[in-house]
């Protein structure tokens, strides 16, 4: 599948203001990239199905390159936890194949099509609300932390995203304070990328009908410019995260998800 200019453009706009949301809000962009690549693969003839998987596969790769550009922003603020990234990452690892390697290669596109929907259309409401919840705990025993990373690697590996509004509200319910949450979250995004892409190629590669590019479900055309757009503005979302008004901007992004949710559910439904 060749690169016209017009693809190089569309997938530039798309790296930069993903990029810039990771860092400013701790997510891996996944929420916005799924929608925007599945159409972009649609109009380049690619059946439904097919372009939802490979949107979610495509999206999360990004995260990869997208999650260290935003942790070197937030580790050189002394704002990540390290600590809890390596305590939940086997857990992340386990929830992350048992994701792309089991469900997602058996499950249709239009059925992720539509979980991702109802996901997305949740985490906009709870960011539209800017709930948060309280601090009622410590964060629990290694047992705690391992089912709690297997269930964020899970979902993550289904919808495409870097787990950040699982893990984040997670966090602060266990006193995590929220600048450090996000800056921790990132940095979880990268375990999460790369277990997930290792199982999306395993899982893809003798599927049928793939567009020239693809490795397993992930289109390396979309991934390369999208990588390195994303790459160069993650930096700047995680520098405005300690001044602009971030609770406000949420409610601005989270119509923008409802948007997108409902995209994908007419998609899962007629597709």
């Amino acid at each position: 599948m060749t690169i016209e200019p017009v693809l190089i453009a569309e997938l530039v706009a798309l790296g930069i203001c993903t990029g810039f949301l990771a860092g400013l809000l701790g997510i891996g962009g996944g929420m916005m990239m799924v929608p925007f690549i599945t159409v972009i693969l649609d109009h380049r003839g690619v059946p439904s199905n097919l372009a939802v998987k490979m949107a979610i596969a495509t999206s999360m790769a990004t995260i990869i390159t997208t999650s260290i550009s935003s942790v070197r922003a937030h580790h050189r603020r002394g704002a990540v936890r390290w600590d809890i990234v390596r305590r939940l990452s086997p857990g992340i690892v386990i929830g992350s194949l048992v994701a792309s390697l089991g469900v997602f290669a058996v499950v249709k596109g239009t059925a992720l099509a539509i979980f991702f929907a109802l996901f997305v259309g949740f985490s906009a409401t709870q960011m539209f609300l800017d709930k948060k919840p309280a601090a009622l705990r410590q964060m629990p025993g290694i047992a705690g932390q391992l089912a709690a990373g297997s269930g964020i690697g899970f979902v993550s590996g289904l919808v495409g995203a870097g787990g950040g509004f699982m893990s984040v509200p997670f966090m602060t319910w266990c006193n995590v304070a929220i600048h450090s949450a996000v800056a921790t979250s990132a940095a979880l995004g990268f375990p999460i990328a790369v277990t997930n892409v290792i199982g999306y190629v395993a899982a893809g590669h003798a599927v049928q009908g793939l567009p020239e590019g693809s490795i397993g479900y992930i289109w390396l055309p979309a991934l390369i410019v999208l990588a390195v757009s994303s790459f160069v503005t993650a930096p700047f979302g995680a520098k405005a995260a300690h001044s602009l008004p971030v609770g406000k901007l949420k409610r601005v992004f989270a119509s923008i998800l409802y948007a997108l949710a409902a995209y994908m559910l007419w998609k899962g439904l007629h597709g």
